[in-house]
């Protein structure tokens, strides 16, 4: 009997040594989300043992795991370039511009759309990329640049099709209370981050569906969990993330995959420069009544500006994690439906926000606050009523 059970302990410790192996082999090799897997695999075995399970259903409980291990990694696989084609937005600066560099190197034909195809950004892309790589002028807003760069891409890529479009293009508009932002700047967020990704998509559907191809949409983490002073911004994003998740059901029929990129905080240029935020903080003011300005007050009403500031200190300057979930939904074998870039506080936000209202509240209150400001109505002194 003894003799049977140190067989078994010693059968236990190879499957566990072959399957870390597998883990850190694979994990090397495919980017993504494969590492989180294999740890969550690797706890409940863990769990498993620290219930005293009998050695047999131990046993039992690990091949299972592997068999999913095995299942989920072969989905991870990543697919050849083989000249595959990607259209992608918003290529003059920030994530599209790092991208349209990153997949020209990994061997991809790339169609880098840009709002001005004379500026710094698209010369750069031509000088340092290689003869694979198309600056587009492409400001997704204009029904008629989307229709030539469609042309264009046909021209190119012919009966291929296009394997991939990344939907990137999107500005923030300019933070606020969602009182003081002006309509305009809801209009020009749905403007760009939800009907041009739409309008781009449906233009070049018929393309990805004749490779097969792939829809990757970049929304944000303020586009699952309520962010203040973001309302413009957020909500677009929210609407990009709820067309991607309709899209990917209907478009599975013709073997067409759906991603979602949600990154947290990142250094993009998204909050745009000093010049641009004197112009929408102008327009911020000539758009308040009277009575707003009044009840706010104008060192409040100032304050807003300074939350691009913020964003911009806090983000992240590494993007890589962005550019390594993108290259893994434009081309693995099965891509994962969301990535959350900058997954700690990510994850911390989306908890939260499943927590009772005020405790949600609690957390941010501090996020993207105005300092000690308050709003002029709120911080006077409140007069008590006198008797009659």
């Amino acid at each position: 009997m003894s003799t049977f059970f140190s067989e078994m302990v010693w059968l236990c410790l190879a499957v566990t040594a072959v399957l870390g192996g597998t883990v850190l082999c694979k994990y090397k090799k495919s980017p993504g989300q494969v590492g989180s897997l294999a740890v969550c695999l690797a706890g409940l075995w863990g769990v498993a043992c620290l219930l005293s399970w009998s050695l047999f259903w131990g046993l039992l409980f690990l091949s299972l795991s592997c068999f999913l291990v095995h299942t989920y990694f072969s989905g991870q696989a990543l697919l050849p370039v083989d000249g595959k084609a990607v259209l992608v937005t918003g290529s003059d600066s920030g994530i599209g511009h790092a991208l349209s560099k990153y997949l020209d190197t990994l061997g991809f034909t790339v169609f880098a759309g840009v709002l001005n195809e004379k500026g710094s950004g698209a010369e750069e892309l031509r000088r340092t990329c290689s003869e694979r790589l198309s600056v587009l002028q492409l400001d997704i807003t204009n029904p008629e640049q989307i229709k030539a760069a469609y042309s264009k891409v046909v021209d190119k890529v012919q009966d291929r099709g296009l394997w991939a479009v990344v939907n990137n293009a999107g500005i923030i508009g300019f933070p606020g209370d969602g009182e003081l932002v002006p309509m305009t700047i809801y209009r020009q967020c749905m403007a760009v981050n939800f009907f041009g990704a739409v309008e781009v998509t449906k233009t070049f559907l018929p393309l990805l569906r004749r490779a097969k191809g792939r829809l990757v949409n970049i929304s944000s983490m303020a586009g699952g969990v309520p962010l203040k002073k973001l309302a413009a911004y957020s909500s677009s994003k929210a609407a990009l993330t709820m067309f991607s998740s309709v899209m990917r059901q209907e478009l599975s029929k013709w073997e067409i995959k759906v991603s979602v990129i949600q990154p947290g905080g990142f250094r993009t240029g998204i909050a745009g420069t000093i010049d641009m935020w004197d112009k929408q903080e102008k327009n911020l003011l000539d758009h308040l009544s009277p009575e707003v300005q009044e009840d706010y007050g104008q060192d409040y009403i100032l304050a807003q500006r300074n939350l691009l500031g913020y964003i911009d200190k806090c983000s992240r300057t590494d993007i890589s994690p962005v550019l390594r979930d993108v290259h893994h939904a434009v081309r693995a074998k099965s891509p994962s439906a969301f990535y959350a870039p900058g997954r700690p506080s990510y994850l911390m936000l989306c908890f939260v926000s499943l927590s009772p209202t005020s405790l949600f509240d609690y957390v941010t209150e501090n996020m993207f606050s105005s300092g000690n400001l308050k709003p002029r109505a709120l911080s006077m002194p409140k007069l008590k009523n006198k008797a009659m």
